[in-house]
């Protein structure tokens, strides 16, 4: 089986690159499941109905989410139906929606995905660490591979989640920087991992958002309305190949850069 990992899809042309890629590496490298982050798809930020079913008809199976989950307040409403949109799980009992769900693959056999948002310079949730071993105990026996999206900041709290979950997890892998890192690798156990999978958006940006913007943040240290910038588009994600249940046998990163 092989699994897909978009990296951080942000706003209209990261959903224009979806648009245009995604199909192509399905048939590319023989695609069964379709898994992205889709924190920042509404305009740069948030998600809303539109572009969560936008995204399922291009051929995403699963989306995950992160720290700007209820930036958008409409999906409050509809989140909680939706099982194909995970939160992070580490969020407190009583959030909306799932911090996990299980779904069947093309072979019969079962993929639990899972979210977690970090604690090192993100808001202070339910530990990761301790919820993901809570996760892996509650859902023994009832899927095959588990993957999980770790939405986070720190690499040095990334990595440590890694090695938190290496045997117990089918892969491991990172969102919330936007920058792509070059640290794939299979841990002992089986688990896929990387610290970053990218961003989907628009490349000549600082993470997504137009440069002039954040530059004008940087130098007059004062508020600026961030909007997603336009031009050349990125698409950042992993290709994950599963084994014997329970483990990968290989990640590969894909970079690849489009024309709009």
């Amino acid at each position: 089986m092989q699994i897909l990992f978009i990296g951080d899809i942000v706003g209209k042309p990261g959903r224009r690159a979806v648009e245009m890629m995604l199909a192509g590496l399905v048939k590319q490298y023989g695609i069964d499941f379709v898994v992205a982050n889709g924190e920042n798809v509404a305009g740069g930020i948030g998600l809303t109905r539109d572009t969560a079913k936008q995204l399922f008809h291009l051929g995403i199976d699963v989306l995950t989410t992160g720290n700007h989950v209820w930036d958008k307040r409409e999906l409050l409403d509809f989140i909680q139906d939706e099982r194909h949109i995970i939160r992070p799980a580490n969020y407190p009992v009583g959030a909306p929606g799932r911090g996990w769900g299980i779904f069947s693959l093309p072979d019969g056999r079962r993929l639990a995905v899972a979210n977690f948002c970090g604690r090192v310079f993100m808001n202070t949730l339910d530990c990761p660490f301790r919820a993901a071993t809570r996760l892996i105990q509650a859902i023994r026996g009832e899927a095959d591979y588990l993957l999980i999206d770790f939405h986070a900041e720190a690499t040095s709290e990334k990595i440590a989640f890694g090695w938190h979950l290496a045997g117990q997890a089918a892969a491991v892998l990172g969102t919330h920087t936007h920058v792509q890192t070059a640290d794939e690798r299979i841990l002992p156990g089986g688990t896929a991992y990387i610290s970053d999978a990218g961003m989907t958006g628009p490349r000549d940006s600082v993470l997504g958002v137009k440069k002039e913007l954040v530059l004008q943040k940087f130098l007059s240290q004062m508020p600026v309305r961030f909007e997603p910038a336009t031009g050349v588009m990125q698409f950042n994600a992993v290709v994950i190949s599963l084994g014997e249940p329970g483990k990968a046998v290989a990640i590969e990163r894909v970079n690849l850069v489009c024309a709009p």
